[in-house]
């Protein structure tokens, strides 16, 4: 199998985390070699950028300051993690890529996306994901779900809640949008899973975005991932 970079994008809350998890388990019953890493992050260097970014005791950091910190983060993870895992001939599986920077920050926080854009050539060399997955639902929703009470108590054991976390509805709608747009312009690499239904309608629709890609979710009744190795819980 060659290499492939697989991103798993959506607003928080939108249980991409938990289906990203759940397709590992997947491809690991099926002997697929693959690594699972996250953005911001990935490597001790970009968990500390990542920490100094989603840290509630700076409330007032400008746009384009997430977006330079972002991508700092990015670039040490792709050369040291994400690169060479596909020049060994791994699947990459990465829970949010420069995607969630357009949405986030382009749309979110209104930086100018000519401005990301050229951030991305310097940073990433413009780095595109072979295929990616948008867990899309309405924005209060995501919203709502980011608020519950086990959500938040996940945020506490990891850390306490960040930055994004305080963020109110009308943000969330506006990266939701930001997230379509970017989606819009790339169909072809795009698969955009509608994640406001049940766990087990997620979970068909994911195995039908990987299927031409992966043995394990094709769409026929041998073959289709079982309920247990095919998603537990949103997130």
């Amino acid at each position: 199998m060659d290499p492939l970079f697989i991103t798993f994008e959506g607003l928080d809350g939108s249980g991409k985390s938990s289906h990203l998890r759940t397709v590992s388990e997947a491809l690991a019953l099926a002997g697929v070699d693959h690594i699972v890493t996250k953005e911001p992050g990935g490597t001790p260097l970009a968990d500390a950028i990542r920490s100094v970014f989603l840290d509630p005791r700076w409330d007032n950091v400008e746009g384009t300051v997430e977006l330079l910190l972002v991508f700092a983060s990015r670039r040490q993870h792709l050369i040291e993690c994400v690169e060479p895992a596909l020049e060994r001939g791994q699947v990459v599986l990465c829970d949010r890529f420069t995607d969630s920077t357009y949405a986030y920050q382009g749309h979110g926080r209104g930086v100018d996306l000519d401005q990301i854009a050229a951030v991305d050539a310097l940073a990433t060399g413009s780095r595109r994901p072979h295929r990616t997955l948008l867990f899309d639902l309405p924005a209060d929703v995501a919203w709502g779900r980011g608020q519950s009470k086990e959500r938040r108590r996940l945020r506490y054991e990891e850390g306490g809640v960040d930055r994004i976390d305080g963020e109110g509805v009308g943000f969330y709608e506006r990266v939701r949008k930001g997230f379509l747009s970017v989606a819009e312009a790339d169909a072809d690499r795009f698969r955009v899973v509608d994640s406001s239904g049940s766990i087990g309608e997620t979970q068909l629709q994911v195995a039908e975005c990987l299927a031409d890609l992966f043995d394990v979710f094709a769409l026929g009744q041998s073959q289709r991932p079982s309920q247990g190795q095919l998603g537990r819980e949103s997130a």
